[in-house]
């Protein structure tokens, strides 16, 4: 038997998990750290990621002889090192928003148009590690002028367990100096950041063999809502997934970039498998329901939550609400905008609320499957919000289409380790990994009409957002 890791380092926590090669998982460990955070700046120490994934790597790998692994990470964090791989500072955390002046400089200097017909990104903002770069040479020249190689975290991560300078596509797609018609640097931003090729990692595919670690294949992996979306099966147009956690992302598979919409703030990334995929995401979802349920359900499990709202009709009798706790991205954006409950009579109870929140949640999930206008007839669902069968139900009924729920909690390692198997020619191609995503669950669309409860949140929304 052999065995794959895959690794997920997220944004305060790092995940490993052991796979054999038919896809079961054997064991998993979790890491979880605390950013720096001072203002608009948040940092990490860079050599602490690797510790992190050294004691992750040897928790789980005890007694196992491990044949390959990969690596998944968070898009934008940003790591400057010396010619020795020695790192000069913090990693710059993709949260970090100290370059807004810097994004629009670049803003000023190529315009979103431009930015988006090379990049695929129809946004400049400060998290992107074209404007990092930029603020490091204006505000901290001495360790720009040290800079001899810039990662972001998953090279780094491959740096150190191979000493490969070598990053790959996906994770490039939004450092805002990567063409990803062309698949390479991006020369004109590259010379007005005053960054030179050299300074940048060799670029490859996803599943491409990098070197070795004790004994191990390490291969190149993928950012980490596509290496979720590997494991969740998700792997060609016609199904999409969503995960609703603390926020909700949504991953829908493309064959081409979509044309410059100077109405749209969607993000085209380069996917795994070479072709393209577009990244929706809302600030509050899970983190919603939490909320209602630590302030007025404190002495309820969110078990007896979903008891209570299934009791309650489809549209809460009129009941909207609206889950902007943390401002609103897409669709529409405003950082500014803010929850409400809306329509409330003395009919209503605690049950109502509750509903309310889980159908909220569903009506920004069809909101912004509109608005990235793809067509799909399956929607795996991920993450917490995939526990709950009540909630399933209403997305299942609210958008038309069918909910998918998995056996394995962990897709973004199981993906990781599927892109390892691959490199390490264990696996002949993606299909052979797409048949070992376990299905749990199916929820079939029902009768339920929605079409009311959505327009009142459409509505709604109208006068929040």
């Amino acid at each position: 038997m052999k065995y794959l890791l895959g690794a997920d380092i997220g944004t305060t926590s790092l995940k490993a998990a052991v796979f054999d090669e038919k896809g079961n998982q054997i064991r998993v460990t979790t890491k979880d750290y605390t950013l720096i955070v001072s203002g608009d700046k948040v940092e990490f120490p860079a050599e602490d990621y690797f510790k992190l994934f050294k004691e992750a790597y040897d928790e789980i790998s005890q007694g196992l002889e491990i044949s390959a692994l990969a690596v998944d990470t968070q898009c934008e964090t940003m790591i400057l090192t010396d010619e020795n791989g020695t790192p000069l500072s913090n990693a710059i955390v993709w949260l970090d928003n100290r370059a807004a002046k810097q994004a629009e400089d670049i803003k000023a200097k190529f315009g979103n148009e431009k930015v988006y017909e090379i990049t695929g990104q129809p946004e400049i903002t400060a998290t992107w590690p074209a404007a990092k770069l930029l603020w490091v040479k204006e505000n901290q020249p001495e360790i720009f002028a040290k800079t001899k190689k810039i990662f972001l975290l998953e090279d780094y991560i491959l740096y150190k367990l191979t000493g490969e300078f070598v990053t790959e596509q996906t994770l490039q797609s939004s450092s805002l100096y990567f063409d990803i018609h062309k698949f390479d640097w991006w020369q004109e931003m590259l010379d007005y950041i005053g960054i030179t090729r050299e300074m940048l990692p060799r670029v490859e595919k996803s599943a491409v063999k990098v070197g070795t670690y004790e004994g191990a294949t390490v291969v190149t992996g993928a950012i980490d809502q596509i290496a979720g979306a590997i494991g969740a099966g998700v792997m060609g147009e016609g199904i999409i997934s969503e995960m609703t956690g603390t926020t909700m992302a949504i991953f829908a598979p493309c064959e081409t970039i979509p044309e410059y919409n100077p109405e749209s703030i969607i993000p085209c990334h380069i996917n795994f498998d070479g072709k393209y995929c577009l990244l929706s995401w809302t600030p509050t979802a899970g983190i919603a329901l939490k909320w209602f349920k630590n302030n007025f359900c404190e002495n309820f499990s969110f078990k007896e939550l979903d008891q209570m709202a299934e009791k309650v009709s489809p549209g809460c009798n009129g009941l909207t609400f609206l889950p902007f706790l943390c401002g609103s991205t897409m669709p529409k954006y405003n950082p500014d905008a803010r929850g409400a409950f809306l329509g409330l009579t003395m009919e209503h109870t605690r049950a109502h609320m509750i509903r309310s929140v889980l159908e909220a949640v569903a009506c920004l999930l069809k909101e912004n499957l509109d608005y990235l206008g793809v067509s799909c007839s399956e929607i795996r669902s991920m993450g917490g919000g995939a526990t709950s069968p009540l909630w399933c139900k209403i997305k299942a009924d609210m958008t038309g289409k069918k909910i998918v729920t998995l056996e394995n909690n962990e897709t973004a390692c199981l993906g990781s380790a599927f892109l390892a198997g691959m490199g390490a020619g264990i696996y002949s191609d993606i299909s052979e990994c797409a048949k070992m995503v376990a299905v749990k669950k199916v929820y079939e669309p029902a009768n339920d009409d929605y079409t009311e409860c959505f327009n009142n949140f459409k509505k709604a929304e109208e006068m929040i957002v």
